[in-house]
Parts: structure tokens; C-alpha cells; sequence
């Protein structure tokens, strides 16, 4: 018969609350990574971003919470932009880009907000990415670019958990996926 420690329940029991918490902060960023409020339109990974665009960066030992100045690009990870401001992306409005979190990935994942696109201004391609409700993310040759620059947008890798280039096996994701690279390179870069 095995006895009841109650210190090794204890244990486990912050061990595995570490483990649950550490997976799932996601994206939230407040405590550990610094980032920067803009105050000024600027040029960020070669985006225009308004006033108040929230610029969210890696971890880092110095700096951490708000900064008074803007870092690395380099060490970016996210940038969100104001309640009720958007980028024009491809066509489509955007309120938010991040990094994948695996660096070994070049690329990251576009947000939109397809309320505020105008009928009018719908494409096949904001129609197929509109489709899947939810975030379309690409791969890219240059990481310091995160505009709609479709020469260095090399792939759309998945839209939603519906479509990701990782089910290879899969012609309808693969097809789909496809579809929306194609259409994403007929629209103009700017």
C-alpha cells in the first residue's frame, strides 16, 4: 500500500500548473516582452504603422513592459494597431501581424478585420481569405518585410485549422491553399 505524501502532491501540483500556465499564454505578452506605444507614424518592417501601434518584441533581460523608445526592429514580434485603425494589406484591412513563433519559420500571420472592407473592394483573393475566418499565414524570402510585397511572399501556408500546407496528403487544403497564393499574387504590391 502506498502512502499519501503530501509533499510530492504539492510538487506536482506546481509543476503542472507551471507546465499548463507556460502553454497557455499564447500571445500575451505584457509581463516579460518589451514593447513600444508609437507616438509618431513610422516605418516598421516597411509598414507605414499609425499612431498608437503597439510593438511587441522577444524577451529580453534588459528591457521589459513599456519602453520610451522604439528597439530592434530585428527582435519584433508583433505589431497590433489601434482599436478601429487598419493597414491596407493585399486589399484587405489588417489589425494585427506576428512572427511565427518558430523562428525557424520565415514567416508570420495577418489579421483581419473583414467587417470594415467594403463590398465594393472585395477580390477573390479577400473572398478566400475571408472564407476561412481567420488568420492567413505566409512564408517570405525577407523577414524585415512585412508589407504586401508579393515577390518576397513566397507561400500561404495555412488559413484556420482547416487549411495548412503541413496535410501534404490533402488535395482539397492543398488546392485551396493554393488558390489563395495565386489570387494574393494577382493583387498590386504597393
Amino acid at each position: 500500500m502506498k502512502i499519501f505524501n503530501p509533499y510530492s502532491f504539492l510538487v506536482s501540483i506546481l509543476f503542472l500548473s507551471g507546465c499548463i500556465g507556460a502553454s497557455t499564454t499564447g500571445r500575451n505578452y505584457a509581463y516579460n516582452h518589451p514593447y513600444f506605444i508609437t507616438t509618431q507614424k513610422l516605418v516598421v518592417k516597411k509598414i507605414l504603422v499609425p499612431i498608437g501601434t503597439r510593438l511587441v518584441y522577444e524577451e529580453q533581460d534588459l528591457n521589459k513592459g513599456e519602453q520610451d523608445h522604439i528597439l530592434d526592429e530585428k527582435t519584433l514580434i508583433t505589431m497590433t494597431f489601434p482599436t478601429d485603425i487598419t493597414i491596407d494589406w493585399g486589399g484587405v484591412p489588417v489589425t494585427a501581424i506576428h512572427r511565427f513563433f518558430n523562428t525557424e519559420m520565415r514567416g508570420y500571420s495577418v489579421y483581419a478585420d473583414f467587417n470594415k472592407l467594403a463590398i465594393d473592394k472585395k477580390t477573390k483573393f479577400s473572398k478566400l481569405w475571408e472564407s476561412c475566418s481567420s488568420d492567413l499565414a505566409i512564408t517570405v524570402n525577407n523577414l524585415d518585410d512585412w508589407s504586401f510585397n508579393t515577390k518576397n511572399i513566397s507561400d500561404v501556408t495555412s488559413c484556420s485549422v482547416l487549411y495548412q500546407r503541413y496535410f501534404k496528403d490533402d488535395k482539397k487544403q492543398q488546392n485551396y491553399l493554393d488558390d489563395i497564393y495565386t489570387e494574393l499574387q494577382k493583387i498590386s504590391s504597393k
